[in-house]
């Protein structure tokens, strides 16, 4: 149970206001403020240990909060207000909102044992419901999308870490989610595989999907994404459009940050 504060605004996409991540008495995420609208894409660079990863996890309810109040959609995460206190959603409800809520990680997470069909389908046919003639049928559309129709039936130990990450995309699109969460997706991949990876994701932009990455990938960062975020000590240093944190950076910390990346 958390104490509750002013339910904020549902007009965008994410709202974070003062989000606060412990881990025993590491405090991770010391106070995170920050808003995403509809249909924009947000990168959140920073040092390793700055909080980015946890703080991505949280707005799924992967990790609890042990302060401040995160919105998704205009519903907090995991949680419902009563008598002015926040409680815990059962596990059911949490389920029913990661629904909506799409996340690619460093590590491809495909189950082993199943094609690459397969594992497309088995969320939206066993949470969603849907029935698996149309469940394959939008698997099908979506494995077009991301270049890979004729993987299918294949396993995953057969692809490419590549394309690999790209039936990972592809799977957490067949939920139709309404915001999408990338963990440095292009981390673990060999340097000419990430391109590939990269182009889905900037399709994926070009189509509106309303996306939050992680990424140390300066490039897509510039090129693709409508607000740049640096945190560093978990919270948020200095934020802007690209134009403004590249090139107007008007914090020291981020200055030397990017000094020593870009």
């Amino acid at each position: 149970m958390l104490a509750s504060t002013s339910i904020p605004s549902s007009l965008h996409a994410v709202v974070a206001c003062g989000v606060r991540k412990s881990y025993g008495i590491h405090e991770v995420l010391k106070g995170v403020d920050l808003t995403v609208d509809y249909g924009k894409v947000c990168s959140i660079l920073g040092p390793s240990g700055s909080g980015k990863s946890t703080f991505l996890r949280c707005m799924n309810h992967l990790e609890r909060l042990n302060g401040g109040i995160l919105q998704v959609g205009g519903a907090m995460v995991g949680y419902r207000q009563h008598n002015g206190k926040l409680y815990e959603m059962r596990k059911s409800e949490v389920a029913r909102q990661r629904a909506d809520i799409g996340m690619v990680f460093q590590s491809f997470n495909l189950f082993p044992h199943m094609t690459v069909l397969q594992n497309i389908i088995e969320a939206p046919v066993n949470v969603r419901r849907i029935p698996k003639r149309e469940a394959v049928g939008y698997a099908m559309e979506l494995l077009s999308k991301v270049g890979l129709s004729a993987k299918a039936q294949a396993y995953p130990r057969t692809l490419s870490g590549g394309q690999q990450q790209r039936v990972a995309i592809a799977r957490a699109l067949a939920m139709k989610p309404k915001l999408m969460l990338f963990d440095e997706p292009t981390s673990a991949l060999d340097p000419e595989l990430v391109g590939e990876v990269l182009s889905v994701m900037r399709a994926l932009a070009a189509d509106g999907m309303t996306m939050i990455v992680v990424t140390h990938e300066l490039g897509f960062a510039r090129e693709v994404c409508d607000k740049v975020v640096f945190m560093d000590g978990g919270v948020v240093v200095e934020e802007g459009s690209p134009e403004e944190l590249f090139n107007n950076t008007r914090t020291a910390r981020a200055k030397s940050f990017l000094g020593k990346v870009l």
